[in-house]
């Protein structure tokens, strides 16, 4: 990566969270631009409803990113440390939550076009959902094989926050088939994998969260 180096020094994870947090938070902002907006309408009550799959898009999507930031947050607030090989799997976390809004957008405009628009709206969503759980599982493996960079009382939470990634990616492959099949209903599984995970619990962030305040009383 230009301008640094590969001998970097382990920094306190503070700075990485704040990029993670500011890149979370515009990809939110950019959801809700692409929200419609119908000019000059003389029914706008009517307008606006024709336009659902913006507001499903946009909600599915909000949830997803939502999720994926608690999980990394938790993972964040267990490590004592961080190394250029995190912030590079990091980084590339980013790069996938950051394009978000595109595919959102496309799904937002094609659901209802039928025909390959609507096949290639609905794969390119689903991808990027798939890639940007399998960067955020990346993290999880990275850490769990280095414990040096995680506070010890958080260790043990890192092997279930890894399989909890890895599963939730794996998850888009049935979606990424039905995109070419039956678009729609790529669509709608890509809206049940967000309402599952958001439903389901997990200890995993406050077990780490609970560590870290350990570690530091």
């Amino acid at each position: 990566m230009i301008g640094v180096g590969s001998n970097l020094s382990p920094v306190s994870p503070g700075r990485l969270q704040a990029l993670v947090d500011g890149v979370f938070a515009i990809a939110i902002t950019l959801l809700v631009l692409d929200l419609p907006r119908p000019e000059d309408s003389t029914r706008l009550a009517h307008d606006l409803l024709n336009d659902w799959p913006s507001y499903a898009a946009y909600l599915v999507s909000f949830i997803t990113v939502g999720l994926v930031w608690i999980e990394h947050h938790g993972m964040m607030s267990g490590l004592r440390y961080v190394n250029r090989r995190f912030i590079e799997r990091t980084l590339l976390l980013l790069l996938f939550v950051s394009v978000i809004p595109w595919p959102t957008a496309l799904a937002a405009q094609y659901v209802r076009e039928g025909g390959a628009s609507e096949q290639t709206a609905a794969f390119l969503y689903a991808a990027t959902m798939m890639l940007m759980g399998l960067s955020m599982t990346l993290g999880w493996r990275y850490l769990n094989g280095h414990p040096d960079l995680v506070a010890e009382q958080a260790r043990p939470a890192f092997p279930a926050g890894a399989r909890r990634a890895l599963l939730a990616s794996l998850t888009y492959l049935p979606a990424l088939f039905l995109a070419f099949l039956e678009p729609a209903a790529s669509f709608l599984l890509d809206a049940a994998i967000a309402a599952y995970f958001a439903a389901s619990r997990t200890e995993v962030p406050a077990l780490i969260h609970r560590a870290a305040l350990e570690r530091d009383s």
